[in-house]
């Protein structure tokens, strides 16, 4: 009771310090620090035993525009810290391109997280896992440095980590604990013991790099799962935590961190109440009084805890990552509503209010008053809305408006990094030579991920690198034109890095006898599909005024992937649901933002997050790229989508 009582006491001293001006702060603290006590296994706020109970909420992963009452609400839960990582690839989606504004605006949110009251727990890689696309390293690495080493002592990675860092940590320092700001610690790389490599000179490099910056102001820590791994992610001199669930063995998993971090306070830096979905499989969910009590028997060991994630958001765009078990490649859903404790659309659920209860008994939490309206976003079914096929990707108009640049010409197959592409669609065509076997075996070697192959633009078949169907059969007289159409469907994002997309080896005909002959001699173009190239497809059509006749017979696309156009009215603003029902595989836009991938033909996702934020009152634009199936009413010959007011993410995949 005393532990708990004077945890309740340092914590009432620093928040009531955090929410008055910094210069007030300074003026009654001449001492502000932050820093660990190893003799009494605790962190020192200002010379004061402290813990924090924490909450990770990707600011990348929401619209800046709610950004404050998400924050909010995680307040309300009693949290007193936020945990986020800062993502190299949006800030810096080119070499020597950044960017600090809109939904990259990090100091904006820390500075929110600040003014509502709210330490930092600082995760800045530069690698962070977090399911996101290559694990947050920029595609162009790979593109300027073909053999780079990320995650290495390669001189090349520790040269662009080093420049990345000169742009980032100079905007953070006034940030940090002892400068006067809410940063309380700072990660140095992410459970680097998982990595296929474990280069301690390099971990020590980066922490030097990094404390170039901090300079005492914040505590350096690592995490790593309770295993062998924790070895070799120790850095000397950086306070070691680890990451585990529920349903652990909890002796166990802080002997594994005390075998590396003898002394010091216990941290667990990942807490699971939820876990992440892939494409094909069962969405994960987790049980919320398993969560809580797992919780509470933390707190009693005095460990300071961070729930990843409290508020999941969402993989807008290409944004999402993959996993790549036993070989086995598996992408990365758009939602990252990963049953946390809040809903992706931010609303708290059933987790909340037990998690809640559990933190009271430990550190003062906000009166219940503060969650009123925390509960449930506004939503609305607008219903459904009508498409009309406006082009074809492979067509002349599809290729004018919206590849990038000009079509390349090469011996061998280009990849996504060989074309400086982030995501999207490469489009690979040459001549097929005259077959001399009917049908002739065409097989696409090292394809990642998936293609749909076309003889004169007639579908003729989908390769998979997950299913392992690298090979389909081709006849005489089915034309001379190859095309091969590859998806990027997100790189890997934990372990394996530098997953390099579209065909990375030789593409293959039968002949004869029994060899083969490899087609050479190919025509790249570029389909990168960003937001902004799909505002000028609605104005062209707009002044045309010409739907295309796209379908043969029946639902299926066999001319390629179609862009489908559809405008809808809103009177009042809510959130909402794009329910593609019908539909196969492809991209959804709405006033020209990137909403995020769909394919309902798998599941387990069929819903996607459409924020009140996208809409405006009054005639909005809906536009899909379908690659594979439309949505046909079979009477009316009318193409369409609902937006609900309910969102679906457990749905077994089917037609």
């Amino acid at each position: 009771m005393l532990k708990i009582l004077k945890y309740r006491f340092v914590a009432l001293l620093s928040f009531a310090c955090l929410l008055v001006s910094l210069e007030g702060c300074a003026a009654k603290r001449i001492n502000r620090s932050f820093t660990i006590d190893h003799e009494n296994d605790t962190f020192l706020m200002d010379g004061l035993p402290f813990r924090y109970v924490s909450g990770s909420f990707h600011y990348f992963r929401a619209l800046p525009q709610v950004w404050e009452e998400r924050l909010k609400t995680m307040r309300a839960a009693g949290l007193n810290a936020i945990d986020t990582y800062i993502e190299w690839s949006l800030h810096n989606p080119h070499d020597g391109s950044y960017i600090w504004d809109g939904i990259a605006d990090i100091e904006r949110f820390l500075e929110l997280a600040h003014s509502i009251g709210f330490y930092v727990v600082l995760r800045p890689g530069p690698y962070i896992c977090a399911e996101r696309d290559n694990g947050g390293l920029p595609h162009w690495l790979f593109t300027k440095y073909p053999e780079i080493k990320v995650r290495t002592s390669d001189p090349n990675y520790q040269l662009e980590v080093s420049k990345w860092y000169a742009q980032l940590m100079p905007r953070l320092q006034r940030y940090f604990y002892g400068n006067g700001g809410p940063i309380i610690t700072v990660q140095i790389e992410n459970e680097y013991g998982a990595f296929y490599a474990c280069d301690a000179k390099h971990l020590i490099w980066l922490r030097d790099e990094t404390e170039k910056y901090v300079r005492g102001n914040a505590v350096l820590f690592t995490t790593d799962q309770p295993n062998e791994g924790l070895k070799c992610g120790k850095i000397e001199g950086v306070h070691a935590t680890v990451d585990f669930g529920i349903g652990s063995n909890f002796d166990q998993q802080w002997a594994a961190m005390r075998s590396v971090q003898p002394t010091g306070p216990l941290v667990n830096s990942e807490f699971y109440p939820g876990w992440l979905t892939h494409w094909s499989e069962e969405n994960q969910r987790r049980d919320g009084m398993e969560v809580a009590n797992s919780l509470r028997r933390m707190l009693e060991a005095g460990a300071s805890v961070n729930f990843y994630m409290f508020f999941g958001g969402t993989n807008f765009g290409f944004t999402a990552g993959a996993n790549n078990y036993g070989k086995d490649y598996v992408a990365d859903i758009t939602s990252y509503d990963y049953d946390a404790v809040m809903d992706e659309a931010g609303n708290v659920t059933e987790k909340f209010a037990l998690i809640r209860k559990v933190i009271s008994d430990f550190i003062d939490v906000p009166h219940e008053d503060a969650c009123n309206g925390c509960i449930t976003t506004q939503r609305y079914a607008y219903g459904k809305v009508s498409l009309k096929p406006i082009t074809t990707l492979l067509s002349e108009t599809g290729r004018t408006t919206l590849a990038y640049g000009v079509p390349i010409k090469s011996e061998k197959p280009l990849t996504f990094e060989n074309l400086d592409q982030y995501s999207g669609l490469v489009l690979y065509e040459t001549e097929l030579p005259h077959l001399e076997i009917d049908p002739t075996v065409l097989t696409v070697n090292e394809l990642h991920d998936r293609a749909f192959v076309f003889v004169d633009n007639e579908l003729v078949g989908t390769l998979s690198c997950k299913n392992n169907i690298t090979s389909l059969p081709l006849s005489k007289g089915w034309g001379s034109r190859l095309q091969i159409l590859v998806e990027n469907q997100g790189r890997i994002n934990y372990e394996t890095l530098n997953d390099t997309k579209g065909i990375l080896g030789a593409v293959t005909v039968e002949r004869f006898n029994g060899e083969k002959m490899e087609l050479k001699n190919w025509l790249t173009t570029s389909f990168p599909l960003e937001s902004e190239m799909i505002l000028p497809i609605i104005g062209a059509y707009k002044k045309e005024r010409a739907s295309v006749d796209v379908m043969t017979k029946g639902k299926i696309l066999r001319n390629g992937p179609v862009v489908f156009l559809g405008e809808f009215k809103v009177e009042k603003l809510g959130d909402t649901y794009f329910n593609p029902t019908g539909w196969g595989k492809g991209v959804v836009y709405v006033n020209g933002f990137n909403l995020g991938r769909y394919w309902p033909l798998v599941g387990p996702q069929l819903t996607l997050y459409l924020p009140k934020d996208l809409l405006k009152v009054g005639n909005n634009s809906l536009v899909l790229l379908e690659y594979q199936r439309a949505n046909l009413n079979d009477e009316n010959g009318e193409y369409t989508v609902t937006l609900d007011d309910q969102p679906q993410l457990d749905r077994n995949g089917g037609v």
